[in-house]
């Protein structure tokens, strides 16, 4: 297969959303320029296995200017933008992608991109690392390294570190602090709360939304709907977060308790069943619920359809009676800022994919140099990310004058 998306007479309308998300990416344009001068990954094949979107589709364009042959699976059954799949398809990326994928199909396009061969893996959720590490190793010994781009990727990839199963050096690109700060935090907040409106057009303010779980996500999404006039429960196992929850003047208990006060709950843990069905049973009529985490795990629901009755109310919501209440489910409990809206905005994931670009940059300089196991771009890349976004938003910063920096670097100076 050269390719295999939903319809391919999309692409029209796909290339006009990719150009849109370029005209707001001026960051990954500076780099795309750079790369179709410098060339650092001619000869090689990039695989990807990320969210098909039109700032995915930058990314890839990026790197196809660096000389790179890509191809690319979703990384998500729901999350792809089937038009933009189709332009990418058209423009002669082998692209294998479809929103609303069966588990075989899945499973099916991510061997698709094994098949090319790739030199370098670009993860988010970490499926296509597994997957040469487990039935593909046949691929493996090809590849120099890869990037992960989000922390249920990252807290895999060290699971295996941890075993010493992975075989190749993979960059943490979701532990940049550019990473953190504008996609989980500024992206995340917005992205997710999108998602639960276009699923339900519900109201926000005075609505009690409970937050599972208080890190860059978390901390995210409770801001943006506590600006939107909820009242902001926060539930958390790890103490420090909890207490800065607490502080920062949310309520803070366990699920058991939320279960029972909350309107709306979201997920952002990484972890399984959260959201159980004992929470359920005990939730009030009307109550929704969706998740951000990478996988559709966080909320049960198999456990769910097990004790309710199931019917369709419209795109992305499905409603569940049990116990003579109805309570609703976006975007199947799966991540419901890609399954029901279009994810992160552009100007968001300009980082993150600068992220990605640079990182793909640095293992080719560091070939043979790094060994296999998880590592961190150095601080430098990080902050050149975060100079040229500020570029790109016309953000002019302080500089230390001599005096400063010698202070900073001397110890003799005190009282």
């Amino acid at each position: 297969m050269d390719y295999e998306v939903k319809d391919i007479s999309l692409a029209g309308q796909g290339k006009l959303n990719i150009e849109y998300a370029e005209r707001n990416m001026p960051l990954m344009q500076g780099i795309k320029t750079r790369f179709a001068k410098e060339q650092p990954f001619g000869g090689l094949v990039i695989g990807l296995a990320l969210h098909v979107t039109k700032e995915t589709a930058v990314l890839v364009r990026t790197l196809i200017a660096g000389g790179a042959k890509v191809a690319i699976a979703s990384c998500n059954p729901l999350s792809t933008q089937d038009d933009v799949a189709a332009a990418l398809a058209k423009e002669g990326v082998a692209v294998f992608a479809k929103k609303g994928e069966s588990r075989d199909e899945y499973y099916k396009y991510i061997n698709a991109v094994a098949d090319r061969g790739p030199d370098i893996t670009i993860d988010d959720g970490c499926d296509l690392i597994s997957l040469l590490h487990t039935k593909r190793t046949d691929r493996l010994a090809k590849v120099i390294g890869g990037c992960e781009e989000t922390t249920t990727g990252v807290i895999r990839l060290r699971a295996m570190e941890k075993d010493k199963a992975l075989k190749y050096p993979v960059i943490a690109v979701n532990d940049n602090k550019t990473k953190h700060l504008l996609d989980n935090y500024y992206g995340t907040g917005q992205s997710s709360i999108d998602g639960i409106l276009r699923a339900t057009n519900t109201l926000l303010a005075g609505k009690s939304f409970v937050v599972c779980g208080y890190g860059d996500c978390g901390k995210g999404v409770a801001m943006r709907a506590r600006g939107m006039g909820a009242n902001v429960i926060v539930t958390e196992v790890d103490a420090v977060r909890a207490l800065q929850a607490a502080l920062d003047g949310y309520r803070v208990m366990p699920v058991a308790d939320a279960a029972a006060v909350g309107d709306i709950f979201l997920t952002v843990t990484g972890d399984k069943h959260v959201i159980r069905t004992e929470h359920m049973k005990r939730m009030k009529d009307g109550a929704i619920l969706a998740n951000a985490g990478h996988f559709d795990v966080e909320i049960d629901v198999e456990g769910l359809e097990k004790i309710a009755k199931k019917r369709k109310i419209r795109p992305f919501l499905d409603e569940y009676e049990l116990g003579g209440k109805k309570i609703y489910l976006c975007a199947e409990g799966r991540l419901v800022n890609l399954g029901a809206a279009e994810g992160h905005p552009s100007e968001v994931m300009a980082t993150s994919f600068a992220g990605q670009s640079l990182a793909c940059e640095y293992i080719v300089k560091n070939r043979g140099k790094l060994k296999p196991g998880v590592i961190v771009l150095p601080e430098s890349i990080d902050n050149h990310i975060a100079e040229l976004q500020l570029e790109a938003m016309g953000v002019k910063k302080d500089s230390l004058t001599g005096e400063q920096k010698k202070y900073l670097g001397s110890w003799q100076e005190g009282t």
